[in-house]
């Protein structure tokens, strides 16, 4: 087959006003940046508000391997394929970094004829979106140090400050720096996170309105004072400044698939160290206008589908109706012990061959995930995503065995190699399973559960953790924020993805961990607190062999290399 960026380019695509029209978006509410991408206004809202709610679809999928499982390739071939069947499908996905985009893991456009056009400029730096959160992450850094310079009017506790600087580009050597040091405050340890981390990008994907994005980025928590209150960016005043620098950046962005259906693209929080789901208010204005909202979670269920569930969808007052949790045949077997990927070389010969044995192994993992779905209250199909070397024998036993762990259907899809014909079956089976209307979801915890308990909660429930282990510094940061008056929020844990545990070692469903809890953060203007468990990094690093060393641009200024 073709390349993706090929494939791209070969697309007649549809003026973004035609796509707008598919929605009946008025050409008022478009902020067009050239002829294939527009900003979507917010004032669209109002007129939209009494419309009736479409289907919430959620795509998530079992624990990654370095094969990738294909949920964004799903899900745009979903949103393809409710087109062929003449639904009103509208995908709301996430925008990609450019850490992963040079380094490992590259774009996040879909894949085959299941992807979104024009890919360059969503991978690449798009309508600014990505810009506009670390300028203004980084402006709220400078205002805080330029207070400690003048004096510290708020005494300050530089050992406190709980807030780094950010960039979008992934480098190890950033992840600890020593601050200060030519200025007149003492030099202290700090460092960088990926602009994914911060909790101003959490902020922008988890509000409802300006005035309520305004409010947030007043909230945000810097550090404290020696006397152990805390102190908030409205109390550097700079809150304002911060708004206006996200103001548009609260707008969704509006492009299409290479079938010419609509998507949505808006925010790009990570699914491991940040809540893993594309924003709030694209969903709000998306379901009003389309009869199928499709979105994706980050990672598997552990991660981007519990953090949807109990953060996003908390604040969004949204109801998902199904989810679909992706899966590959060699993935599972993975899961199932077999097969080491090594980069640059090919799969190895026994993740091709027939192994019975493997995919029963591998789908213990599977059937963990059906279960955290199935805790919310919702129905889940199992879509299993097909290559051409798949068995006919494993994918009757993965049918077998994905329905009788309790999957409502299994579907079988063909969305890479033939775009939205070969997601038909998965949308008949969403049509189907979510003609009634159902109201069964539920979160997986009352935010009024102490903050020890609600982690215990998804360590033992979500991760099939024996018991959680607290380090000193996480207790005694979990009893300050009791004191404060914090404890009512979301949990958002960080850990690895490769692991329904905290170890990537840990391959299947492990069973009889202790998940460790190194250390806690509150991300007060979003709105939860975070945990960190295990070797967990807010700063990617690039890999020995990075994909960045292959983009390049031929003799038209035409960009190739891009994954």
């Amino acid at each position: 087959m073709k390349s993706d960026i090929e494939i791209n380019r070969e697309y007649k695509p549809k003026k973004i006003d035609e796509i707008a029209e598919l929605l009946k978006i008025k050409e008022k509410y478009l902020i067009k940046y050239g002829d294939y991408i527009a900003k979507i206004k917010l004032d669209l809202l109002d007129e939209i508000e009494k419309n009736e709610n479409g289907k919430y679809i959620l795509i998530t999928g079992i624990t990654p391997t370095p094969l990738g499982e294909g949920k964004t390739t799903t899900t745009v071939g979903l949103g393809q394929a409710f087109a062929k069947l003449k639904k009103k499908g509208l995908i709301s996905i996430r925008q990609p970094s450019l850490g992963p985009i040079f380094g490992i893991k590259g774009g996040a456009h879909g894949g085959g004829y299941s992807q979104v056009y024009p890919m360059d400029e969503f991978n690449l730096h798009f309508t600014g979106d990505n810009y506009a959160v670390y300028t203004a992450h980084n402006l709220l850094v400078s205002f805080l140090y330029n207070s400690i310079y003048h004096k510290n009017p708020l005494n300050i506790d530089l050992n406190s400050i709980s807030i780094k600087r950010v960039m979008d580009i992934s480098d190890r050597g950033l992840r600890k720096i020593i601050a200060g040091v030519f200025d007149n405050y003492l030099p202290h340890e700090s460092g960088f996170e990926i602009t994914s981390a911060s909790e101003i990008m959490a902020i922008l994907s988890l509000s409802r309105s300006l005035k309520e994005l305004r409010e947030k980025l007043g909230n945000i928590i810097v550090g404290f004072r020696y006397d152990k209150k805390p102190v908030f960016s409205n109390d550097l005043e700079v809150a304002g400044s911060l708004t206006a620098l996200t103001k548009n950046a609260l707008m969704p962005n509006l492009i299409q698939t290479i079938e010419g259906t609509p998507v949505f693209v808006h925010t790009g929080p990570f699914g491991n160290i940040a809540h893993g789901n594309s924003s709030i208010i694209a969903d709000l204005i998306g379901i009003k206008i389309s009869d199928y909202l499709i979105t994706e979670a980050g990672f598997g269920t552990d991660l981007g589908a519990e953090k949807f569930f109990n953060i996003k969808c908390r604040y969004s007052e949204l109801k998902p109706d199904i989810a679909v949790i992706v899966v590959s045949l060699r993935s599972l077997k993975m899961h199932g012990g077999v097969g080491k990927i090594s980069p640059g070389k090919p799969l190895p010969k026994e993740i091709l061959e027939k192994n019975l044995d493997a995919i029963k192994v591998g789908s213990e993992n599977l059937k963990k995930h059906i279960e955290n779905i199935k805790i919310h209250g919702i129905k889940v199909i199992v879509n299993l995503n097909y290559f051409e070397c798949d068995d006919e024998d494993e994918i009757n036993l993965l049918r077998k065995i994905s329905l009788e762990y309790g999957s409502d259907d299994f579907v079988v899809s063909e969305v890479y190699s033939k775009g939205g014909e070969g997601g038909v079956d998965l949308a008949k089976s969403i049509i189907k399973l979510t003609e009634k209307k159902e109201d069964n979801f539920k979160f997986l915890y009352p935010l009024d559960m102490s903050i020890k308990d609600k982690i215990k909660t998804i360590a033992t429930k979500i991760y099939g953790a024996k018991d959680v282990k607290f380090s000193n510094e996480a207790i005694n940061k979990i009893e300050l924020l009791e004191s404060l008056g914090f404890s009512n929020l979301p949990i958002c844990m960080a850990k690895t993805h490769l692991s329904l545990s905290h170890d990537s070692k840990l391959k299947g469903r492990p069973d009889n961990f202790i998940l460790p809890i190194d250390n806690i953060k509150i991300s007060n203007g979003a709105g939860f607190i975070v945990t960190y468990s295990g070797e967990i990094s807010t700063m990617p690093s690039l890999p020995s062999n990075p994909i960045g060393k292959y983009i390049d641009i031929d003799n038209d200024g035409n960009i190739y290399g891009l994954k």
